[in-house]
């Protein structure tokens, strides 16, 4: 690999002996790592289904290795949403966060999902994800990994963090800064990062981060926890960012990450590091673990920081039609009409947390439970998607190794006609007993509804 000396200069002035040790890491295979999402099933069962050779990855505790060859992207399991396709050591940040039952949690820089689909697995059903993309392009593939994940508790935008900040100041129990970076820690995994670092090193990025990262401190509550990561193993983008954070905002202070062998801690290089405890952040390097180059800093606001008031949104008074309702009746999973809004036709479950929209460009606010249609409603892909198996009452539900499984997720029409166990209308299908979507079910065949811009290419 051909690697910039002037790169290889400062790497060598940072690692010192280990020097020899990072540049062999460039000779080993790169690694692939899978991580299960418990919203919707536990590691342990998963283990009992997987069709995959896995390897724990020791410091992630749903997270695993697994083989190139096994292609777990092109499995009927991938699209019902049970795993994500991650790189391990970016599994970390949103592991290290300490998100509990409740939370409002924000992600800053969340395209294309990875930490996001984990915060709200961790949120299970409770408080608000927010999660934001500045492009709107990867915002949208954003949108679907979140949705594929089945995490109804959430709203999408699209905006600048500035601008966020400016609305939710003060607002977050906890927030998550995966901030765009030069990409050191990626060059194993991705050599086209190498051109890119070329045209946009350290220095360019380190602008942006020092912006951003001011911008989630004043999003957090009193007492709130932000994790600011990178993949990238600059100084500057790095230990010299949260130096710069704790100058600004005085009422930020590292806190630790909990311990793993092969965490390194962040590099000391004066008097005011060591006053500010800057060994708290953690590197990651590929010659210590078994993953790509990262670096961490979880950091806590102080609780006696000035609060803010955030208006709650009021709730929904509109009458619901007949059709939804009817539709709902079917469903047991926790819809309050009150958090039901309807606009352009288009029926969405806005959390509660959630205060009043308008000025930000938003994705999706809530779950998209469907559309109204001619005196009829059509539930959407991501309902069927946060549902369970169990709750809702048509259900059609065929074994992995069944064929018409992968001419669903094709969006072909099923036949049953020599299976008569199957009701009318709207049906939740489902494979080994978790959701991909839906079909309307009529006279031994099944019309698919399976979303076209999510079918199996």
């Amino acid at each position: 690999m051909n690697l910039p000396q002037n790169y290889l200069d400062a790497m060598k002035e940072l690692l010192k002996e280990d020097y020899e040790d990072y540049l062999a890491s460039f000779e080993e295979k790169r690694l692939y790592g899978l991580r299960i999402n418990t919203l919707k099933i536990s590691v342990e069962d998963f283990l009992k289904i997987s069709p995959f050779e896995l390897e724990p990855i020791p410091w992630i505790e749903n997270g695993f290795y697994f083989h190139e060859e096994d292609k777990p992207a092109k499995h009927p399991y991938y699209f019902a949403g049970l795993y994500y396709i991650q790189e391990p050591s970016a599994m970390t940040p949103a592991n290290v966060l300490p998100v509990e039952d409740g939370d409002v949690v924000f992600d800053m820089c969340a395209a294309p999902g990875g930490k996001s689909t984990e915060l709200g697995a961790k949120l299970d059903r409770t408080g608000l994800l927010i999660t934001n993309d500045i492009s709107n392009s990867r915002a949208k593939a954003l949108l679907k990994n979140v949705e594929v994940f089945g995490i109804p508790n959430l709203c999408v935008l699209s905006e600048d963090p500035k601008k966020i900040a400016d609305r939710f100041t003060g607002f977050f129990d906890k927030v998550l800064i995966d901030a765009p970076c030069s990409g050191e820690g990626m060059f194993r995994k991705d050599n086209k990062l190498i051109k890119s670092w070329e045209k946009n090193g350290p220095e360019f990025y380190s602008k942006i981060q020092r912006d951003i990262v001011l911008s989630g401190a004043d999003m957090l509550k009193p007492g709130g926890k932000m994790l600011y990561s990178t993949c990238t193993f600059s100084k500057l983008e790095d230990e010299e960012t949260i130096r710069h954070l704790l100058r600004e905002r005085p009422e930020m202070h590292l806190i630790p990450i909990p311990s793993y062998e092969g965490f390194c801690p962040g590099i000391i290089e004066n008097e005011e590091d060591t006053a500010m405890q800057i060994e708290k952040c953690v590197r990651i390097f590929p010659h210590k673990m078994q993953g790509e180059g990262h670096f961490l800093a979880l950091l806590e606001k102080d609780t006696d920081a000035p609060e803010n008031y955030h208006a709650k949104r009021k709730p929904s008074t509109e009458k619901l039609p007949e059709e939804l309702l009817e539709f709902l009746s079917h469903v047991t999973f926790p819809v309050q009409k009150q958090d039901i809004f309807i606009r352009d036709s288009k029926v969405y479950q806005v959390s509660p947390e959630m205060p009043q929209e308008g000025g930000l460009r938003i994705m999706r606010n809530g779950l998209l439970l469907g559309e109204m249609k001619k005196n009829r409603f059509e539930p959407s892909q991501a309902l069927a998607m946060a549902l369970q198996m169990s709750e809702y009452d048509k259900i059609i539900n065929l074994p992995v190794s069944d064929e018409r499984v992968v001419k669903y997720l094709k969006g072909e029409t099923l036949d049953f006609e020599n299976e008569n166990d199957y009701q009318d209308g709207w049906n939740l299908f489902c494979v080994d007993g978790y959701p991909l979507g839906w079909g309307k079910y009529s006279k031994g065949a099944l019309k698919n509804k399976y979303l076209a811009g999510w079918r199996w290419q």
